[in-house]
């Protein structure tokens, strides 16, 4: 996933990909409201493709970098916080993406609302709130039930791919995904983008927290 960098837009001091195309050129990749469940993928991507999701997207940058590289398919990315989808709905935008959507929704109604059975190619999530102060580790979104609406809404043989830096974290989601997945843990950075795929890894690596990942696909 190897995307040229022309712009001064960055995270920790590197670069958001893409470059930043004449206004006349920009994308509206903003959902603003949320259609009636269950979504219809063709609707809302005018086209008919393979499905990406990213839950919890942040300020969007694993995202971009998918969607520069692999135009052919779709992405919808969420967020909860209404303030990084603007950031990132403004950078896919600026970027031409029209094959990115960006809407503001909580991964877990997405998936138990708004999201077809078998619809989906992959779902990515990248260090999701490791709620770790006492008395808030069951607000934690990794569970059983949560990683079972996972594997509903992916095709078969699709991917889940997750990250975290946070240790007792991965040890909840090692015990709770290969029961409903095939899966693996996955060491070393990623080639695509070893410095970080998210900000969010970015700023773990360049602060010496080991990442921790794994995918799989469902059972």
């Amino acid at each position: 996933m190897t995307v040229p960098v022309t712009n001064k837009d960055d995270d920790f001091g590197v670069a958001i990909p893409g470059r930043i195309l004449p206004q006349e050129a920009w994308a509206q990749t903003a959902i603003k409201k949320m259609p009636d469940p269950p979504l219809d993928w063709q609707a809302i991507f005018g086209r008919s493709a393979p499905v990406v999701l990213d839950l919890g997207c942040g300020n969007g940058r694993f995202l971009i970098s998918s969607s520069l590289e692999r135009p052919k398919l779709n992405h919808l990315g969420v967020d909860i916080l209404p303030m990084v989808i603007r950031y990132a709905t403004r950078r896919c935008n600026q970027r031409g993406l029209h094959n990115a959507r960006l809407a503001v929704i909580g991964a877990f109604e997405l998936l138990a609302e708004y999201v077809p059975a078998a619809s989906v190619a992959e779902i990515h999530l990248y260090h999701p709130q490791p709620y770790e102060k006492r008395g808030h580790i069951d607000d934690r979104l990794i569970t059983l039930e949560f990683l079972t609406l996972v594997q509903n809404a992916l095709v078969p043989g699709g991917l889940f791919v997750i990250q975290t830096d946070n240790k007792s974290y991965w040890k909840d989601i090692s015990r709770f995904a290969p029961q409903v997945f095939e899966f693996e843990e996955l060491t070393g950075p990623w080639p695509d983008a070893p410095q970080g795929r998210t900000r969010r890894e970015i700023y773990a690596r360049q602060h010496g927290l080991k990442i921790y990942r794994g995918q799989g696909t469902p059972k």
